[in-house]
């Protein structure tokens, strides 16, 4: 089966949802994503295998040279596949075709191999205020 990875790929709020849930393992919500998406990102990446949902990626910026990645989400089944991987190469290059020249991403420690590893980010000093 071929998984396609599409930037700014139309996506519905039930399927996002579904995803998001499984992936972070919370509740199904009821979050506008459609809204959110086309108010405050650059773009967004889906992965899709035979029409389904099976990963996403946010990409924030602030407008200029920052491009930021939020909510990345693969389907436990498609995990360790190189999917994730995949989802932020894609969206790095659709960062980069719109002018951006860093890509964040802040995570859980447990994601170190993943964005160090299998997707090329660099340790760098950072800051955080609990709001």
């Amino acid at each position: 089966m071929t998984i396609t990875y599409l930037w700014r790929e139309d996506v519905d709020n039930d399927s996002l949802n579904a995803l998001h849930a499984e992936a972070f393992g919370h509740p199904v919500e009821r979050t506008d994503w459609r809204t959110q998406l086309e108010r405050h990102s650059l773009g967004w990446v889906c992965a899709r295998e035979d029409g389904s949902l099976i990963g996403f990626v946010n990409v924030a910026w602030d407008g200029g040279a920052h491009a930021f990645l939020l909510d990345t989400a693969v389907a436990r089944h498609h995990r360790s596949r190189g999917v994730g991987a995949r989802l932020v190469a894609v969206a790095a290059e659709g960062a980069r075709a719109a002018g951006c020249e860093w890509l964040h991403v802040d995570f859980e420690d447990h994601l170190r191999p993943f964005y160090f590893d299998a997707c090329g980010f660099k340790e760098t000093t950072a800051g955080l205020v609990a709001l």
